[in-house]
């Protein structure tokens, strides 16, 4: 099958796909069946649908190629508009979703990792969202009378990337763990689509942890329960797609379209091992590794940013509720 063959050139490319539901979606296409060891569970609503893939065991982490835990995915389009009223019932959901995760402990404080680098817009969504972040972790340790119950201790930091700093995120992030003892850590970083549709309007959340840069290739150290020794819950949303992701795109619309003709369909199969090479052709200046944005990526992103912030701090703070969560986003 052509489309097998695309996978594989995606695989030789080393293309890897950052959310579970786009795995998940790619790899039962090609099958047709249900995967083993993984289960699926969707609830739509009205501006948005809930995905939740459950990786049970290790023989649906190989098929998935991802660790075992909840991958749970929030698909909204309405992100990439103003619609606040919409806005605010996807920050309930991201709250929602982050309780089922956390145990909050109340003497321990939180700490949210802003993974990315904040010179490279479609990268900086970690950085953004912390600086919407209501931290209250210095307010605790004044024992601040402005804080109430229903307020959790809070720090955020935005570690860089290794090309600004010089140093691993996960050593920076190493430190500050077992300087301030938290009880969990919940980092945001910006992913790799496979499906344009779900740049900037898909929020993913795993409790698994995450692997920065992964998506367009970096292999940098993970941060996961296994490095720091504690709960990391992975907040991520895609901001680019893979060039070698389009032109997959396209030529499986293009083989949908002409599929109900099998002489042209076999014209095309007989042919496969020329479309590929030339798909490594036009991608070869770029050592296949080129990234495409929307133009619009600034707006789409301080949206988006809010709204992740908006969720983590209605999650953590009893207080912060969705009709006054926008005093709490600074």
């Amino acid at each position: 099958m052509i489309l097998l063959a695309i996978m594989e050139l995606l695989n030789t490319l080393g293309v890897t796909i950052d959310m579970a539901v786009e795995a998940h979606e790619l790899l039962r296409g090609e099958a047709g069946v249900e995967i083993p060891g993984v289960k699926v569970i969707k609830d739509k609503k009205e501006n948005y649908e809930i995905t939740k893939v459950e990786i049970l065991n290790e023989q649906g982490a190989a098929h998935l190629q991802k660790p075992i835990g909840n991958y749970v995915t929030i698909d909204a389009p309405v992100l990439r508009s103003q619609n606040r009223t919409a806005q605010k019932e996807i920050m309930l959901a991201l709250a929602n979703i982050l309780k089922t995760m956390l145990t909050i402990n109340d003497e321990r404080p939180i700490l949210i990792v802003g993974l990315g680098n904040w010179h490279a817009t479609p990268d900086a969504l970690g950085p953004k969202v912390v600086d919407y972040i209501f931290v209250t972790r210095h307010l605790f340790n004044l024992k601040h009378e402005a804080l109430s119950k229903g307020f959790k201790n809070v720090a955020a930091i935005s570690p860089g990337v290794l090309g600004i700093t010089g140093i691993e995120t996960v050593e920076i992030v190493q430190g500050i763990v077992e300087k301030i003892n938290p009880s969990f850590v919940i980092a945001v970083d910006a992913l790799a689509a496979a499906n344009v549709e779900r740049i900037c309007s898909s929020i993913q959340i795993a409790d698994t942890g995450i692997n920065p840069g992964s998506g367009i290739g970096n292999q940098r150290p993970g941060l996961n329960r296994e490095v720091l020794g504690i709960p990391v819950i992975a907040i991520g949303c895609p901001t680019v797609v893979n060039a070698a992701i389009i032109a997959k795109n396209t030529l499986e619309m293009f083989l949908d379209k002409f599929s109900s003709s099998k002489q042209f369909y076999q014209f095309l199969k007989a042919r496969q091992a020329g479309i590929i090479t030339l798909v490594r052709e036009v991608l070869e200046p770029f050592s296949n590794n080129l990234t495409v944005t929307p133009k619009e990526i600034d707006f789409l992103l301080l949206n988006l940013a809010k709204v992740i912030a908006g969720g983590i701090t209605m999650a953590v703070h009893e207080n912060v509720q969705p009709e006054n969560v926008e005093m709490y986003l600074n």
